[in-house]
């Protein structure tokens, strides 16, 4: 993780979707990364007015969606291009840019922004994200991936600030780093670019590792070592629940199925199969299709669309993706 990162974020908001929790994901996502600079978000009209408050609480500039002809979309992904090129050449501040659309034709503006030395993240539904564009970028994260629908669960409102809402987004933050150890300063700032009205002392806490102290001996889900005059903060490491040890050839239907039905829920219609794959290989380490007697994912697949969970369509670049029924 790199918390000197500063990034400008480009947004496609008909790629991201209109449900506010997921464009909230996509922002605590690059915060979690670095500080974003500058934000835009291309294509708004009435039906994304749910995510005003987010958008202007982030200090977005949008780019309104006028319908003329049919040519707009393509107005929009121009503008996007202009306004990426402008940026990246004006503010040297800027190491950094994120892209939250899958579309091919901002290959180009990839290739010019790798060249001049910036950092690129694409984010993307897999049904859209164009594999050009997904190899190109120095980062490429699929959205289906960060809707973890089984970890978002809806907090009334009094309880924000609670402990157990501070220790999930720890927890956040610590698997974003890739089972890395995160030093207890750089978490702080990480925490205060995500809820810029942060303070230790609001949990009943004195300092901030007194307060990492006390989330560790609560929940159990972060360990904290001391590191010469520092603090160091890591997951914890807990067994997997003996429920999800094995997917066999009993239960892989509704395992699978079950999956597939939250990913539904949480607006995604056609997903990507690598998608369901890394979802099931997160929750079952041990996963293997041929242990379920099938060659290839995609055979395991195909199975699901007799037992009539999913149906097999293609995209234009004639790859396979699954449209959840």
């Amino acid at each position: 993780m790199n918390n000197s990162a500063n990034y400008a974020i480009f947004i496609d908001l008909e790629n991201a979707g209109g449900k506010v929790h997921m464009l909230s994901t996509i922002i605590e996502k690059v915060k979690i990364r670095g500080n974003i600079l500058l934000g835009k978000a291309y294509g708004y009209t009435d039906s994304f007015s749910p995510l005003k408050e987010m958008l202007l609480s982030n200090t977005f500039q949008v780019v309104p969606s006028i319908k003329f002809g049919h040519s707009q979309k393509n107005n929009l992904d121009i503008q996007l291009v202009i306004d990426a090129l402008e940026v990246a050449y004006k503010n040297e501040l800027i190491d950094c840019f994120c892209i939250v659309s899958g579309d091919s034709d901002y290959t180009p503006l990839v290739g010019k922004l790798k060249s001049m030395g910036k950092f690129v993240l694409g984010i993307s539904r897999s049904e859209v994200a164009s594999r050009v564009f997904i190899n190109a970028c120095n980062e490429f994260i699929f959205l289906e991936t960060m809707a973890a629908p089984e970890k978002k669960t809806k907090k009334k409102e009094e309880e924000a600030d609670s402990a157990a809402e501070l220790n999930e987004l720890v927890k956040t933050v610590l698997e974003d780093a890739d089972g890395d150890c995160i030093y207890a300063s750089e978490l702080k700032n990480t925490l205060l670019r995500l809820r810029p009205n942060f303070n230790e002392r609001s949990y009943g806490a004195a300092g901030f590792g007194k307060l990492l102290g006390n989330l560790e001996k609560q929940f159990k889900d972060i360990h904290v070592e001391a590191d010469n005059f520092a603090l160091k903060v890591t997951l914890a490491e807990k067994p997997v629940p003996a429920s999800r040890t094995h997917i066999s050839r009993e239960n892989w239907v509704q395992v699978v199925g079950q999956r597939l039905r939250a990913l539904k829920a949480e607006g995604f219609e056609r997903v990507n199969p690598s998608v369901i794959k890394d979802a099931l290989l997160e929750d079952y380490p041990d996963f293997e299709e041929r242990a379920l007697g099938f060659k290839k994912f995609s055979d395991l697949i195909k199975a699901l669309e007799k037992q009539d969970v999913a149906k097999i369509e293609t995209d234009e670049q004639k790859s396979m993706l699954v449209r959840i029924l």
